[in-house]
């Protein structure tokens, strides 16, 4: 964190932090998470709106013409039941970019109209496991992982109120590690979330007013391809948007600098360069960052972001947009980890670029 600022989190905050992570949103199934976002929101907001699929919106200066957007998307990778074996085995589908190797030996919650449901994702034990002719071990994919709740029958699994289309869950929680490091599942990218709701917080405590409609949106279905941002972005109709997603952190074994670039947890937040990035924008975010002494490190992407940088920046005529990352290891496992300097940093640069932003501010490029 720069060192001209004091700590953001304070106890409200960090409790928040924790439940909001904690909560399963898995994609298309946000609402629970939803109502805790907007419930820890409304104090810092004037009104707010929620889409038919479940986005939702805080407005501060909700009768301002010049509307400008902070986004995070609300959704989690997760599972859906697809099968129901005769001996009772529960066989599953992603719902979003799971990833099948991270599985076996996973706690998983299935979510019923009942109730959660605790199973487990089963795996031969090494001693059993069935070798090919070539002497290679078998590899976790999606059509040989299995759930395995407890049920030795297809009809002892359907009376738990398990039945295809169920959405499933991992378990892994909340957990501070040494050196200020969080981890969980689904920081990616609840993370976001959280850092938007702590700017329209910061924004209220420090009694700043702004000069346009500042638009706090948390899109449903970024994981299945950034569908609740185009949806909310239409309905917008923003003038500028600043999104905040997570990027790996690529000093990690097994990663290419090459291909990847170099970010790393505890260098700042990520501004990221690419076609859908509007160069004003980005500009003036680095130099807003340079301005206020907070760290930051730099990205490029080839084309898209794979964000929802690029549902805003190409609804209704154009959208400016910008995307501010926050560095992360281990993208979609249950042990996503980040900096806590890392996440107050990200919310000062957006912070502070709202207050270096009007309604006269110049995006054209010619």
């Amino acid at each position: 964190m720069s060192k001209k600022q004091k700590s953001i989190f304070n106890k409200e905050s960090l409790a928040f932090l924790k439940d909001y992570l904690n909560n399963p949103s898995p994609t298309g199934f946000e609402k629970e998470g939803q109502k805790l976002w907007l419930k820890y929101l409304t104090p810092y907001i004037d009104e707010h709106f929620v889409d038919p699929y479940g986005s939702v919106v805080g407005v501060i200066n909700p009768k301002a013409e010049f509307k400008v957007v902070i986004e995070a998307h609300a959704d989690e990778i997760s599972w859906f039941v697809n099968y129901i074996s005769p001996e009772g085995l529960i066989y599953v589908i992603r719902n979003g970019g799971s990833d099948q190797q991270i599985a076996p030996s996973m706690r998983v919650n299935i979510h019923t109209e009942k109730g959660i449901v605790k199973a487990v994702f089963g795996w031969p034990a090494i001693h059993t496991r069935q070798r090919s002719n070539d002497g290679k071990e078998p590899q976790p994919k999606v059509d040989n992982i299995f759930l395995d709740c407890g049920a030795r029958s297809r009809k002892e699994v359907e009376e738990l109120g398990i039945h295809v289309g169920c959405v499933c869950t991992f378990n892994d929680g909340f957990e501070e590690l040494n050196y200020d490091y969080y981890i969980c599942r689904a920081i990616d990218n609840r993370i976001g979330g959280f850092m938007i709701a702590e700017v329209a917080r910061l924004l209220k405590e420090k009694k700043q007013e702004l000069p346009f409609g500042l638009y706090i949106v948390n899109a449903v279905q970024e994981e299945v391809g950034l569908r609740g941002a185009e949806m909310i972005a239409k309905r917008i109709k923003a003038n500028v948007a600043i999104i905040t997603d997570v990027t790996h952190d690529t000093t990690t074994p097994m990663i290419n600098k090459n291909i990847e670039g170099e970010i790393k947890c505890g260098g700042g937040p990520s501004i990221t360069y690419g076609p859908a990035v509007h160069n004003i924008l980005r500009d003036l975010i680095i130099k807003t960052a340079k301005k206020n002494d907070i760290p930051y490190q730099l990205h490029a992407v080839s084309r898209s972001t794979g964000t929802d940088t690029d549902a805003f920046a190409y609804s209704n005529d154009g959208t400016p947009s910008a995307l501010i990352s926050l560095p992360l290891r281990y993208m979609h496992t249950t042990v996503e980890m980040v900096k806590k300097d890392d996440i107050e940093n990200t919310i000062q640069l957006i912070y502070q670029t709202l207050l270096n932003i009007t309604p006269k501010t110049n995006f054209q490029y010619l």
